[in-house]
């Protein structure tokens, strides 16, 4: 195994994140990127530390999601970059980030439940559109008559959203028509901002 000194550690790491397509896990730093070095967790922890705070105050910010770390444009120019892009981002209906934002908040829950709440029945294509951009899947089966699948978000809803993990969710009142709708606002602009951000980096 050989040694690595502090600056080089960190420019392997802040070139292995900006190179990357997707998120970079600690876990695939040090056992990929880092295989031939003897370095510790926390020189790890250390260098992403410092690689932020150089960040920090930047167009550009280093932050961690769920799979991971990544470069992304900063929400408060991400709007004024977009039209740097003739494709737009992909529009969602209304009974998507519904059925989306019912997932999010109230997993696992199963098909019958999110039509329960909506009040009107959730179509196949609608679940097939969601498990096709693996923002949800089938994590079991709900232990009733018919045995229904309960569905939840993935990792990939998370990177996508930019959050960490469920907790950084915003906290909303008990689910009502008024607060869906404040959800689907979330998701989409989350979404119009992770677009931007998502070809800023595609681009580098």
């Amino acid at each position: 195994m050989t040694s690595l000194s502090k600056q080089k550690l960190i420019k392997l790491i802040e070139g292995a994140i900006f190179a990357s397509s997707s998120p970079l896990s600690l876990m695939k730093i040090k056992q990929q990127l880092l295989v031939e070095y003897t370095v510790s967790h926390q020189q790890v922890l250390n260098a992403i530390a410092e690689i932020s705070l150089v960040y920090k105050d930047r167009a550009i910010n280093l932050v961690e999601v769920a799979s991971g770390y990544r470069f992304q444009v900063v929400d408060s120019i991400a709007s004024d970059i977009a039209v740097l892009f003739q494709e737009k981002a992909p529009k969602y209906s209304r009974a998507i980030l519904e059925t989306l934002a019912l997932i999010a908040y109230r997993q696992p829950i199963t098909r019958g439940e999110i039509e329960d709440v909506r009040g009107v029945s959730v179509s196949s294509h609608l679940i097939k559109t969601l498990l096709e951009r693996d923002w949800i899947k089938e994590v079991g089966h709900k232990e009733v008559p018919g045995r229904p699948a309960l569905l939840a978000t993935t990792k990939e809803f998370l990177d996508y959203f930019s959050l960490k993990s469920l907790a950084q969710l915003p906290q909303l009142m008990p689910l009502s028509e008024s607060s869906l709708t404040d959800i689907e606002m979330q998701l989409a602009n989350s979404e119009s901002e992770e677009s931007t951000q998502k070809r800023e980096t595609e681009t580098k």
